[in-house]
């Protein structure tokens, strides 16, 4: 996920929260607890919950596998979490529960409390996520997840659905579907498993921040194709749409270039040295200047040379990338012939002889 969608999320948490403390208590942890993953039972269902004051705090039951995000408070030596959810868009969040617990010499226990409603026991205990089985291949980002998300890698470290013709793996929870490549090197596997965990991730996030009126509706759509199998390159495009509650939806597409044996990303200059994104500007407004309208051709003109690429059958396609929303739609994609950059591809490259030698 782009880290303007991790942003958005966190406003559209920011202004659900503002005002409301009905739980009691004052900011910041109580002496004698500590931040970090604990797993147990709400009322004898599996919950597991990650207590992290610098950041954003939340939990889930293992159930549902939807996060649930807490205020973290304190009253004397009670650790207080405020649990809070959007039920429509047009209306501010409403307290939904409240923990009231205190250390044990494992983890956490006390009680969770619904508005009206008695008390749950709970129960929690301090979780080493380093000591939990891998369900998956390891690669650096399921690794990298472990670390950053722990309630992320909870939910996604679990076996995956392999297609029939294994050209496609799917993410059973995001429901997610990303490309493979039948005998790929592990690097290459482990690269396209931690672009899937990448916006797995993020649509799981997507779908926990809506209000609950939008969690059908709305959400996180993905789309990715291999778009060029060489002998020594891999190239993939995604395609991203959301809607995560905030002020609008939002779309981008991302290419990807990668070293079929290694997985390890490819730059373009690694093929052709002098296209400097400078250089990628100027040749992908002369491949689009007679079809671009008058307004998107401004746009592009005036904006940063930023491009996101993937390589095709019969040349590199370049996108705009970083365009403002109220613009986005001007980030036409320009494919430009491999026989006319040949003069300025790398001969010595292996991968420049791989594309040429085709």
């Amino acid at each position: 996920m782009r880290m303007r969608q991790w942003a958005a999320v966190a406003m559209v948490m920011a202004l659900g929260w503002a005002g409301a403390q009905t739980c009691g208590g004052t900011e910041g942890l109580p002496v004698g607890v500590k931040p970090g993953v604990f797993r147990g039972t709400v009322g004898g269902l599996p919950v597991a919950l990650h207590l992290n004051p610098a950041g954003e705090s939340g939990y889930f039951y293992e159930r549902r596998n939807l996060d649930l995000w807490l205020e973290v408070r304190r009253s004397g030596a009670t650790l207080i979490l405020e649990e809070m959810v959007r039920r429509a868009l047009a209306e501010p969040a409403v307290v939904t529960g409240c923990f009231a617990l205190t250390p044990t010499a494992g983890g956490l226990q006390g009680t969770w409390r619904a508005p009206g409603k008695a008390a749950l026991a709970v129960r929690l205990t301090r979780a080493d996520l380093s000591k939990v089985p891998l369900n998956l291949p390891s690669s650096p980002g399921l690794l990298a997840l472990r670390a950053e998300d722990p309630l992320a890698f909870l939910k996604l470290n679990r076996a995956w659905v392999k297609s029939a013709d294994g050209r496609s793996v799917r993410e059973p929870l995001s429901r997610l579907t990303y490309p493979r490549l039948p005998g790929a090197s592990a690097g290459l596997n482990a690269a396209l498993q931690d672009r899937q965990l990448k916006h797995a991730a993020a649509a799981l996030a997507c779908r926990a921040a809506l209000p609950e009126d939008l969690q059908i509706t709305e959400g996180y759509d993905f789309g990715a194709a291999v778009t060029l199998q060489g002998a020594r390159l891999v190239s993939v495009q995604e395609s991203v749409s959301y809607y995560c509650g905030g002020a609008y939806p939002d779309a981008y597409t991302e290419g990807l270039i990668l070293d079929r044996a290694t997985g390890q990303p490819v730059p373009v200059s690694a093929i052709w040295p002098t296209l400097t994104p400078a250089r990628q500007k100027v040749l992908h407004l002369k491949a689009l200047n007679s079809r671009l309208d008058p307004e998107c051709l401004e746009v592009l003109q005036s904006a940063g040379p930023s491009f996101t690429a993937h390589l095709t059958a019969t040349g590199l396609a370049l996108t705009p990338s970083g365009l403002p929303h109220v613009v986005a739609a001007c980030a036409e994609t320009a494919t430009l012939p491999y026989a006319t950059l040949r003069a300025e591809a790398n001969m010595a490259s292996v991968y420049a002889q791989s594309l040429y030698a085709r």
